[in-house]
């Protein structure tokens, strides 16, 4: 079994927050606290200790007690350049990601993902969830920026970026792969716009 002492988590919170109209998501108050810390507090008791990944207001979350991290790809260059700049630092084989906006990240989500990552003798871990689509039928859904990544993909994904990729997807196919399902789909939900930001805060 994989302990948790290989394990390095990293918060991405280096987005432009575009839907959210270019505020920084991971510092935007739900149930008083920035969102980035919700999801700090769920991912710190999983892991041996925690980055944040941001690129910009960098002391808001050095106050947060945690290392930050910046994209050493330029100009907001997506998730991938976020994780880049994770395994860049990590040191522990694994980096177990979760994005800023998602304050319900699964308290046994390393567990799950490392468990399955070595049954599978996999380089790559991600959940899966089950929603419905508009006609009512079962879809499953991978929730590819909650993953568990061997951190010797890091010259991989580089030169995947420097070549102009972005996509997470194309990205993890290129390596051995394996998907877990988790039930909880809410507990993957992520924040976009401040209605949803109000919308969550009073439903859960």
């Amino acid at each position: 079994m994989i302990p948790t002492s290989d394990i390095t988590g990293l918060i991405l919170a280096g987005g432009r927050g575009s839907r959210m109209g270019g505020v920084d998501k991971g510092l935007q108050t739900f149930r008083g606290a920035p969102m980035a810390m919700h999801t700090l507090m769920r991912l710190s008791p999983q892991v041996d200790h925690v980055l944040i990944n941001a690129n910009r207001n960098l002391a808001a979350y050095e106050s947060f007690g945690v290392p930050v991290v910046i994209d050493s790809v330029p100009d907001f260059a997506g998730p991938l350049a976020g994780i880049l700049a994770g395994l860049e630092q990590c040191q522990t084989r694994y980096l177990l990601t979760a994005p800023c906006d998602s304050p319900f990240v699964p308290t046994d989500l390393a567990l799950r993902l490392a468990r399955a990552l070595e049954d599978a003798n996999a380089r790559i871990a991600m959940p899966v969830t089950m929603a419905v689509d508009e006609q009512g039928q079962p879809r499953r859904q991978v929730q590819p920026v909650f993953c568990l990544i061997d951190v010797r993909l890091a010259d991989d994904l580089n030169a995947y970026l420097q070549g102009g990729g972005r996509k997470i997807e194309t990205w993890t196919a290129r390596h051995p792969s394996v998907d877990v399902l988790f039930d909880d789909s809410a507990a993957f939900a992520n924040i976009n716009t401040l209605e949803e930001l109000q919308h969550l805060a009073k439903r859960h």
